[in-house]
């Protein structure tokens, strides 16, 4: 039984520690609160002392007896106490003079045999655990301790002991559990130092001073032995841990076998090894690989084209293409399930194919749809070649990674280093199909068409393995040096022109031209796609603005002059910022608008400033005689290029008699049609209406904007109308633009990129077009709304294109006065 004793004492808080019967501290006397427990104490001396935590008072405190008062060598008054018995507390006294009154029921716990027991083991636990950490201030306590009680209330001198457990130790009450309590904390002590005894003498044991990294491995390799991890296959990085790894896998023969091969190795080198790092780094990338994950092909054509409808506007002939492409799948998987041999009558036999039924080895190519499609988007910019990528994974239910080739010129890029090299890394198709997790996801190799080579190799010359169907299915990388099966991805390459790109590589893809869009288009575009993103960043709702048609084509045509729509979408960005501000300073209480915001053709100039483009440009620029518009093709699409001839007179002394000089930054191909335009023209005189000796002085050809390099023969005709204009003094029609080769006799010569120049010449306000006779074909391509807007010549001699071309002479003939 527990003997109790009534009490009403004083409280001394303590904010820090905690005193145990047994005890005697000393205690700074630093608060008011305590300044006045220890006045409250008077002659008798005796105090409630009571440790805090957590900013509450605990359950039980300590009886203490002030044995003398005094000063710290600070100044700080402070007081020697002893502690002799816990005290469960009760209720609060009344509170007076700032000092708090307690009343406590003072405790002497009996001591069971059971307790003395434990207090025996104890006292033995405690002397190993000083003889192994060392303690002299428990040493020197723990020699006249006799009790169980005492011997467990000693515990609280140990320094590693927190806080929070020499609070739970106090309140603790009786004496057999609180004995066995302090004894299961240090058996815990006891285990840990046993531990780091263990781990201190096995990492001793293999320990090179030299090497920091190695000892902390040694560490770690010890700590997850005593967590039980001891299994070799359970450390990561280990040989057998990369076994297990490759057992899970399911991998081709190939592979496997080069894997365990370097496993082999990985075995042998040591940890220190620079070689042991390379090995691993090394089967990370191969187990990486996604070497049998395949995504299944969504074969159903009608939901594939309402994808791509959905995202882009147009495009017709790349949709054409990816509709195809999954028509000829799904055919092939049809017919391949339906030829398969059957065991039943009528069937064939297993393993013996009868007339008619194609072997294993046959119908291999046959039944399998694992031919590679390659595409290449040729464009300007702003038309949608890279997005279209991302809409045709999504159609075909495969992965999508874009591959950024733009300014490559290394051609470990592509192939990867080899494994020699320090730092070495696969190139960027293995890291896209690591990327993609399957073998046939859709890549991307954007900007195909910017990639250059230098003294590191030609990365053009690399990408034709991986674009060849012939070749890709055993595509080897220098850094894996296995064989990788590129057959079942689809490659899209996107690139502005095809000037730059490589003719063998070029032979291998497929091009398909985005050459631009019309005004109804860019309108469509605008109001189905860019309005409605351009909201969302503008963080306005759908209800909150309107556009017209009427606005959405002025911003088209006084605002932008491109073949995509990326300007258009900043002046829609322009326009919502301004709405936008408008919506935020407008707003009721509720937060919400009266009525949307509409904007209408007579918005826009408020809202984009003046037009940025007239259609009365270039009547102005062919007002006078020598001035052609000629169309060409660019990086940036279809564009209309002027032509400025001017004659100096023959004794002029910068030169010899009728010299030619061309300017504007041009390729030696253009140089040379001017040089044939001009031969033409002298050659043939008297049949284009010049007049004798006008032609006979020194020419000048101009090309504006002579910071844009320029070349090709496209602009032959336009250089033979500009210097017959010249010469007989007829200025050229203000709405015609032209484009064709011209050779010596006059014939007008194909070119290329018709429909990106009709294109041009009507976003420009053009009504005519001149073109050769023998590119009509090409005007099948040009968009019905464009054609019928425009009036085409064909023609097939340049005396035909000066017909069309010039102002009939001021008397009404064909040729103009001397």
């Amino acid at each position: 039984m527990s003997e109790t004793t009534q009490l009403s004492l004083p409280v001394l808080p303590l904010p820090t520690g905690v005193v145990l019967p047994g005890m005697v501290i000393t205690i700074a006397v630093e608060s008011e609160e305590a300044a006045a427990a220890v006045d409250a104490a008077g002659d008798e001396g005796r105090l409630l002392i009571v440790p805090q935590v957590d900013g509450r008072h605990a359950r039980v405190g300590t009886v203490a007896t002030i044995e003398s008062r005094g000063s710290l060598p600070s100044g700080v008054p402070a007081l020697v106490v002893r502690a002799t018995q816990r005290a469960q507390l009760r209720v609060a006294s009344p509170q007076s003079n700032k000092v708090l009154w307690l009343n406590a029921v003072a405790v002497q716990p009996e001591v069971t045999e059971r307790a003395r027991e434990l207090g025996v083991e104890l006292r033995a636990a405690l002397r190993v655990l000083l003889e192994e950490r060392g303690g002299p201030r428990l040493a020197e306590v723990l020699r006249g301790i006799e009790g169980p009680d005492a011997l467990a209330d000693a515990v609280g001198w140990w320094p590693e002991l927190s806080q929070e457990r020499k609070v739970e130790l106090l309140e603790t009450i009786d004496v057999e559990e609180r004995v066995e309590k302090v004894l299961g904390w240090v058996r815990e002590a006891l285990v840990e130092t046993e531990v780091a005894d263990r781990i201190r003498s096995e990492v001793s044991e293999k320990l090179d001073r030299t090497q920091r990294e190695f000892v902390l491995r040694q560490q770690l390799e010890a700590i997850r032995k005593e967590l039980g991890e001891t299994g070799d296959a359970e450390t990561e990085g280990t040989a057998e841990w990369y076994r297990a790894q490759l057992a899970e896998r399911e991998l081709p023969e190939h592979v496997r076998a080069a894997a365990e091969r370097e496993i082999d190795r990985l075995e042998r080198a040591g940890e220190q090894s620079p070689e042991h790092g390379w090995i691993a780094t090394w089967l990370d990338t191969v187990l990486g690989l996604p070497w049998t994950e395949r995504s299944e092909d969504r074969l159903d054509l009608e939901r594939a084209r309402a994808v791509l409808d959905a995202d882009h506007t147009g495009l017709d002939e790349v949709k054409d293409r990816i509709v195809e492409e999954l028509a000829i799948r799904k055919l092939r998987a049809e017919r391949a399930r339906s030829e398969e041999p059957t065991d039943h009558d009528g069937g064939t036999a297993e393993g013996t194919p009868t007339e008619g039924t194609p072997t294993e080895d046959a119908s291999d190519e046959d039944t399998r749809a694992r031919h590679g499609t390659i595409l290449t988007l040729v464009g300007p910019p702003g038309v949608g070649k890279t997005s279209v990528g991302e809409s045709i994974a999504r159609a075909l239910g495969r992965r999508f990674v874009r591959v950024a080739l733009g300014g490559v010129r290394d051609e470990a890029e592509i192939r990867g280093h080899r494994r020699t090299y320090v730092g070495a890394q696969p190139g960027r198709i293995v890291r896209a199909i690591s990327e993609a997790g399957t073998m046939n996801p859709v890549v991307l190799l954007d900007e195909i068409d910017k990639v250059g080579n230098d003294f590191r190799g030609d990365p053009s010359a690399a990408l034709l393995e991986v674009l060849d169907p012939a070749q890709n299915h055993s595509f080897r990388d220098h850094y894996l040096e296995l064989e990788l099966d590129l057959s079942e991805v689809i490659f899209l390459a996107t690139a502005n022109q095809l000037e730059t790109i490589a003719p063998p590589l070029l032979d291998r893809m497929e091009v398909v031209a985005l050459d631009g869009y019309t005004e109804d288009e860019k309108v469509e575009i605008a109001r189905d796609h860019l309005v409605r993103r351009q909201l969302r960043r503008a963080g306005l709702r759908e209800e909150e603005v309107r556009f017209t048609d009427e606005a959405l084509r002025r911003i088209v045509r006084d605002h932008t002059r491109e073949p995509g729509v990326r300007s258009l979408e900043r002046a829609i960005a322009k326009v919502l910022r301004k709405v936008a501000t408008k919506v935020a300073t407008s707003r009721d209480a509720a937060g919400e608008l009266a009525e949307p915001v509409v904007v209408d053709v007579d918005a826009v100039p408020e809202l984009l400033g003046r037009a940025r483009f007239h259609r009365t440009d270039l009547a102005d620029r062919v007002a006078v005689p020598g001035v052609a518009a000629g169309l060409a093709v660019t990086g940036a699409g279809g564009d209309v290029l002027f032509v400025e001839a001017t004659a100096l007179p023959a004794d002029d002394p910068s030169g010899e008699r009728s010299s030619l000089k061309v300017t504007g930054q041009l390729g030696d191909v253009m140089k040379e049609s001017a040089s044939i335009a001009l031969s033409y023209v002298r050659s043939h005189r008297e049949q284009l209406g010049v007049p004798e000796g006008a032609d006979r002085r020194h020419v000048h050809v101009h090309f504006p904007a002579g910071a844009i390099p320029k070349d090709g023969p496209s602009a032959g005709i336009t250089m033979t109308t500009a210097l017959v204009s010249l010469f007989t003094g007829r200025p050229v029609r203000p709405k015609v633009a032209m484009t064709g080769e011209v050779t010596l006799q006059g014939r007008v010569l194909p070119i290329g990129g018709v429909k990106q120049k009709l294109l041009a010449a009507h976003r420009l306000g053009l009504t005519e077009v001149i073109l050769p006779a023998r590119n009509e074909a090409d005007l099948d391509d040009v968009p019905d709304a464009v054609r019928d807007e425009l009036t085409v010549h064909l023609v097939d001699d340049v005396a035909d294109v000066v017909r069309l071309a010039l102002e009939p002479a001021a008397d009404g003939s064909a040729v103009a006065a001397a």
